[in-house]
């Protein structure tokens, strides 16, 4: 099969890198795959950008579309010309702007496919497709009546776990037991102030256990003076934001990790990249996350996340492999292309 992802986003986070992994795994099952992206935004400092990463990964699709949401009405339809004329199977749109345009653009012989990725895209102006994927389970019922798949979260071969832990943490400078961290974005949705109270609990009963917070965002420093008026200066570490086989190393050098919320992708990507690295999940019920987790968080509370802590479970279910899900969304592009 022929193959089109369409994101609109120049942006190398949110589900991009699911995306690139889906792909990819496509890819390898023989068949030929491109992905793109907005063309249009080139200055994004703040952010890592898509473009380097999809080309050196030979997926970046060079069919000239812009897809931006900050295209013109005349970008727009010069995007929509050039996709119609496109000659692919299947066309797999992922934000509401790649959707709209291939909704009314569509190429004559291609099946659409929409990966919804967070639940405010569920809403009763979403345009038709032939297939939807969600990324829960909990969402399946919001599309009763429609072809829908869950899209679990896809993991790089780099997440796997530390050959020598403890020499790890003498490289990262870290000290401590047990070694908990967040790995997310500074924002609200993901309660680092929760966690930072929890963990002054579980200091409590453990004096030598640390805290380490991989990431950058706009409440980083709010996070920083809690810290500060907490007294926990000397056992939190600000690891700032990391990327590709750094941002491995910090996860595979910890214990356990806490994802006490979701952001803007509701894949819960970390905390599959954590189990990976052999490192144990505590998370909130949200999205996802309930398949993924160890131990669950019924309440996003300090005492909460520290009893979740502190139980010890471990989860005996196996996340399906990069090549298990690749196969399932092609059984379902198939199976949209037979009943079209």
């Amino acid at each position: 099969m022929r193959i089109l992802h369409l994101l609109a986003s120049p942006f190398w986070s949110g589900p991009a890198e699911n995306v690139a992994l889906l792909a990819l795994a496509q890819r390898e099952e023989g068949h030929e795959v491109t992905v793109a992206v907005d063309r249009r935004r080139t200055e994004v400092a703040a952010e890592e950008p898509a473009v380097p990463r999809l080309e050196t990964l030979g997926l970046l699709d060079e069919g000239g579309l812009e897809l931006s949401v900050k295209s013109p009405p005349w970008g727009i339809w010069k995007d929509m010309r050039g996709l119609r004329a496109r000659d692919v199977d299947v066309v797999h749109t992922h934000f509401t702007h790649d959707h709209l345009v291939a909704r009314w653009a569509r190429p004559r012989r291609a099946v659409l496919i929409r990966s919804v990725h967070a639940p405010r895209s569920l809403r009763a102006s979403l345009p038709y497709a032939d297939a939807y994927t969600v990324p829960a389970s909990s969402l399946v019922t919001r599309l009763l009546g429609h072809r829908v798949r869950v899209l679990p979260p896809l993991v790089d071969g780099m997440f796997r776990p530390a050959e020598d832990r403890e020499a790890l943490r003498r490289e990262l400078g870290l000290t401590g037991a047990p070694l908990v961290g967040m790995v997310s974005t500074f924002q609200a949705s993901r309660r680092h102030g929760v966690g930072v109270e929890a963990f002054a609990k579980l200091r409590q009963a453990h004096a030598g256990a640390r805290l380490v917070l991989v990431g950058d965002g706009e409440l980083l420093e709010p996070v920083r003076q809690q810290v500060r008026a907490m007294g926990l200066e000397e056992a939190v570490t600000f690891a700032g934001y990391q990327r590709g086989e750094a941002f491995a190393r910090w996860l595979r050098a910890l214990d356990e990790v806490w994802v006490l919320g979701l952001g803007n992708d509701w894949s819960a990507r970390a905390a599959v990249q954590a189990r990976a690295c052999g490192v144990r999940v505590v998370a909130v019920a949200e999205g996802n996350l309930p398949s993924l987790a160890d131990a669950l968080v019924e309440e996003p509370t300090p005492e909460a996340v520290l009893a979740a802590s502190e139980s010890g479970e471990r989860a005996l279910v196996a996340h399906p492999s990069n090549a298990r899900i690749a196969e399932d969304m092609l059984a379902l592009y198939e199976q949209a292309r037979a009943e079209r």
